[in-house]
């Protein structure tokens, strides 16, 4: 297995890329692509187009390590916080609604990107951006059958394995052979697979601007528009020497799911009078992002959460990612510790 292609720079893309840089018993040259024009996916981080210190997480916002992971998940926390990736979250958050007593939360001080990017440092590959996977074929060559990946923008390339961990509904698109190489079985499995939506907002302020507020987040479970709002920088304890930002989620229902197809800057505004009435005395931002999440968070996982299925064997296309397990970040590392485990036994059993 000489050429391995990873879709998609979130969690479980970083992890997999990184996993089989590690574990495979030969080292592959591991290419990974992403629509995007920058890495993380749903644990991306943005910055203030005046001031490049001054960022947002619009999407993930800390890291909840439950009871249930803890003997098996322990040493990679460790990992991550000896790094000074991640560090205990010490902020308060007000009707907090995840985990429990004996759960403990995380945050990224440097942005939740950063968890991203060490793992794709570690994985070694080439990484493109810009680059959406449109169409899949399987030819034949000297070498072998190989998975022919064309993009968007014309360009194709070959490989022996090709790894998606993409939204599911964005595999079910993609045309070429792929789509008749599924099974009814797993169509079927496939198109059972659901996410919930949301918009952000990032607002981003001048140096000096003060927050008055004594929590760093806090969730509005019974708000018409808006379910959670953070002191972005305050959650993941910097509040000096750096400009505010506070980031605004919406709920699923039901903001988000009336307002889903209509495009963010129109819904933006309309967010903002929201917040101006739910929080008075919030300074009006030096500037502002709005964001649609589509795929936030699966609603509903691939049957049985297998971790990662075997579209084709030969060659060998893998299809993975939190669809396949569940939100959130562990469920993110089961997917790709799945795929990885498949890809050597795949390996294993061809010797």
């Amino acid at each position: 297995m000489d050429r391995v292609l990873v879709v998609g720079t979130g969690l479980t893309g970083s992890v997999t890329a990184a996993l089989c840089r590690q574990q495979l018993p030969e080292s592959p040259q591991i290419s990974i692509w992403d629509k995007s024009h920058g890495a993380g996916g749903r644990m991306s981080t943005s910055r203030s187009p005046n001031d490049d210190r001054c960022t947002v997480d619009l999407g993930a916002q800390y890291i909840t390590l439950k009871p249930e992971y803890k003997t098996k998940r322990s040493s990679l926390y460790q990992e991550l916080v000896s790094v000074g990736i991640l560090a205990p979250l010490k902020g308060k958050i007000e009707n907090e609604k995840f985990g429990g007593e004996d759960s403990q939360h995380f945050v990224a001080s440097k942005g939740v990107s950063s968890i991203v990017k060490y793992y794709l440092a570690l994985s070694d590959s080439n990484i493109e951006y810009d680059y959406q996977v449109n169409h899949i074929d399987y030819i034949n060559s000297n070498d072998g059958v190989k998975v022919k990946v064309g993009t968007t923008k014309g360009i194709t390339e070959e490989f022996d394995a090709v790894i998606l961990t993409q939204p599911v509904p964005q595999i079910l698109q993609l045309t070429g052979q792929i789509r008749n190489k599924k099974s009814p079985e797993v169509y079927s499995n496939l198109k059972n697979v659901t996410y919930s939506s949301r918009f952000a907002v990032g607002l981003f302020y001048e140096p000096g601007t003060k927050l008055n507020y004594e929590w760093c987040a806090k969730y509005f479970p019974q708000h018409e528009c808006i379910v959670y709002v953070s002191i972005d920088n305050k959650r993941r304890g910097i509040e000096n020497g750096c400009a505010p930002s506070v980031v605004v989620h919406t709920n699923v229902t039901p903001f988000s799911l009336k307002n889903l197809e209509e495009d963010k800057e129109t819904v933006g505004p309309v967010i903002m009078k929201y917040l101006k009435d739910l929080l008075p005395d919030l300074p009006k931002p030096k500037s502002v992002k709005y964001h649609k999440w589509r795929y936030s968070q699966v609603h509903k996982s691939y049957a049985n959460k297998p971790g990662c299925i075997i579209l084709e064997s030969r060659p060998l296309v893998v299809l993975g990612g939190d669809g396949f397990t569940h939100s959130g970040f562990d469920g993110c590392i089961d997917s790709a510790e799945k795929i990885v485990d498949t890809l050597n036994k795949v390996l294993s059993s061809s010797l």
